[in-house]
């Protein structure tokens, strides 16, 4: 069953074309790496597909409902995490999550499941404030799974971590597939992309360029030796653009 599908989805800002006619989908417990460059349109493919911002043409449906008509109830089936972090510092753990539950109307009950899932119950009650980036980059996670989603969003979710850190994340991700949940990963790192998704789209210039396993593409597109880096950089030529959608 798939829990994204999106058909000629479009997005444009007056004349630019930002996302251009993609279709793709991802089954339930998939986790789907979504690759380009800065500026490729990743950003604003995710918040077409969790009811933010509508699309100039095409379709979406995410859980079943249809990114447009049924944004309500989407939105209590997914989960999104943004590259930019966005809590309440002065709060602690546990009462930005309770504040987040409460919004849902969900027990509170699930906070400390959430916690204890993303490794933070030992430091719930801290201020955040206190947190180092990767321990504030797992509450986020742990916010966005409070409500059960079906479908969880990451963008960029290990910038800027240390290794360590990083590695802790990657591993909550790859056990949130593991127990069904779909995930939708953006990463500028491929091989974190390589290690994790099952399959991952390249996304230039607002359209879907290649979508296939990460062996199949090194296969494709390199050679022996190819790593996903070089397949990415072969069909999109230099990654440092300025992120304008």
């Amino acid at each position: 069953m798939n829990t994204i599908e999106t058909h000629e989805l479009s997005r444009d800002f007056g004349t630019v074309k930002a996302v251009d006619h993609i279709t793709f989908s991802a089954s339930a417990g998939e986790l789907f790496g979504f690759l380009g460059p800065n500026g490729a349109g990743k950003t604003t493919t995710i918040r077409m597909l969790t009811g933010q911002l509508r699309p100039t043409s095409g379709s979406a449906k995410v859980a079943g409902y249809d990114v447009v008509k049924e944004r309500t109830e989407l939105k209590r089936l997914i989960g999104v995490v943004f590259e930019y972090q966005n809590i309440y510092e002065r709060m602690s753990a546990v009462e930005n999550l309770n504040f987040i539950a409460d919004l849902y109307g969900i027990s509170r009950k699930r906070v400390g499941a959430v916690l204890e899932q993303v490794g933070l119950a030992g430091r719930a009650r801290e201020p955040i404030k206190r947190f180092s980036n990767g321990m504030k980059q797992r509450l986020l996670i742990a916010r966005a799974l409070i409500p059960h989603p079906k479908v969880l969003f990451l963008d960029e979710p290990t910038r800027g971590l240390d290794p360590a850190m990083a590695r802790d994340v990657r591993n909550i991700i790859a056990g949130l597939a593991r127990d069904g949940t779909t995930v939708f990963l953006t990463t500028h790192y491929m091989e974190e992309a390589d290690r994790l998704c099952a399959r991952v789209a390249i996304l230039d210039h607002g359209r879907v360029v290649a979508l296939d396993a990460p062996a199949a593409l090194k296969k494709e597109h390199g050679g022996p030796q190819a790593t996903l880096e070089d397949v990415f950089l072969k069909l999109t030529g230099s990654p440092l653009r300025v992120e304008t959608a």
